[in-house]
């Protein structure tokens, strides 16, 4: 052998001289180490090692130990684990709790049944309410946005000049939402490149 011995072959020398180990396969090690006496030296350490090891007195951990210690350990937990406990947390412990839970649950999965399959069958009613409620909402949204020009301007809501000033506020509020993006990606762009900024140049 033209190198040292690696770290498992060591253990198993180890293992070998401490009769937990058949030995098998440890001659050309033996054969080495008569050759080489840093690996000698090295299997020495290592005997002694764990004979020091097997002398230690050993302790009983203090009650909670292990809970302190996985309490600061962070292990990583798969979504479909984690959510399994979360359901399992969720089920009552007691038999006839259970069975009013799964009651409820039922209960519950056949009222929205019965609500998808109304809606599917009236969607023509559901999608006329849902746009007659977004078109409220709209004009609200409007109402008050004139209202507030309105109030800063001293013109009636209604008037021909607060709707022209609300139109002049949107386009100038959307003029510097413009100025702003093509500044901020040109300020990256810059910075992607790696040129200098007008500050450091």
């Amino acid at each position: 052998m033209t190198r040292h011995l690696l770290p498992d072959e060591f253990d198993l020398l180890v293992d070998a001289d401490s009769g937990r180990e058949s030995g098998f396969g440890v001659a050309p090690l033996r054969a080495h180490l008569r050759e080489c006496a840093a690996c000698h030296d090295e299997l020495e350490q290592e005997i002694a090692f764990t004979e020091s090891l097997d002398v230690l007195p050993h302790f009983t951990p203090s009650l909670g130990f292990a809970d302190r210690v996985m309490a600061d350990v962070h292990v990583f937990e798969p979504w479909h684990v984690a959510l399994g406990d979360s359901v399992r947390r969720l089920v009552p412990a007691s038999t006839p709790l259970r069975v009013l839970a799964a009651g409820g649950a039922v209960g519950m999965g056949a009222l929205l049944t019965a609500a998808t399959v109304w809606m599917l069958a009236h969607a023509d009613l559901v999608a006329f309410t849902t746009d007659a409620a977004a078109a409220q909402l709209r004009a609200t949204l409007w109402a008050g946005v004139l209202g507030a020009v309105a109030a800063l301007a001293g013109a009636p809501a209604s008037s021909g000049a607060a709707l022209v000033l609300a139109l002049g506020v949107l386009v100038a509020a959307l003029a510097l939402a413009g100025t702003g993006l093509r500044a901020a990606a040109a300020v990256s762009r810059r910075v992607a490149s790696g040129e200098p900024s007008a500050h450091e140049a």
